[in-house]
């Protein structure tokens, strides 16, 4: 029977774990097996909400070149979409990476570093998917307003994003107490 330790449930900002051997009592009962299972059914849960919205974003990005509209952009403006384009396909293959390195790494008695990449994985396309949602917003508020209204709105939305997905996360982190609890 494998030796069961307890580990508290708050994963390293880079994924990496960070769970210790706790004393009876508290967290959770489970192998360090059982554990990549568990963070591994939660990091698919993750990815499943993060990748339908960026495959529609992405499927979105790659039909605007083949609007009427698109040959009335400025250089500027077809620049900000190349590289929007570019950042919608890098973030779409950093939140699929995870499934890919499952796929191939199955088998091989690797989970927990699986887990543990997978998940850094998911953060790096956490951060494209701020950059690919800062390139899109500005290519479209340009269109819509004035350039630098345009720009601080970009600003602002990117500000907000950071807080909703780093910022609050990281506060709730670090507030926590050592048994992980407020």
């Amino acid at each position: 029977m494998a030796q069961r330790e307890r580990y508290d449930d708050g994963a390293a900002p880079d994924g990496d774990g960070g769970g210790s051997p706790r004393q009876a009592g508290n967290g959770r009962d489970e192998t360090p097996e059982e554990r990549a299972d568990r963070r591994w059914g939660d990091l698919l849960q993750e990815l499943r909400v993060a990748q339908t919205g960026v495959q529609i974003l992405f499927g979105f990005l790659l039909t605007v070149v083949f609007q009427n509209r698109f040959t009335d952009l400025s250089d500027t403006d077809r620049h900000i979409y190349v590289v929007t384009v570019v950042l919608g396909a890098a973030t779409t293959g950093a939140l699929i990476g995870p499934v890919s390195m499952h796929r191939l790494l199955t088998g091989r008695r690797l989970k927990p570093e699986t887990v543990i990449w997978a998940s850094r994985l998911t953060v790096l396309g956490l951060v494209l998917l701020l950059c690919t949602m800062a390139s899109s917003l500005l290519l479209v508020l340009r269109v819509a307003v004035v350039d630098g209204a345009a720009a601080w709105l970009v600003a602002g939305m990117v500000v907000w994003f950071a807080l909703c997905w780093f910022v609050l996360p990281m506060w709730a982190r670090h507030r926590s107490g050592p048994d992980g609890r407020v």
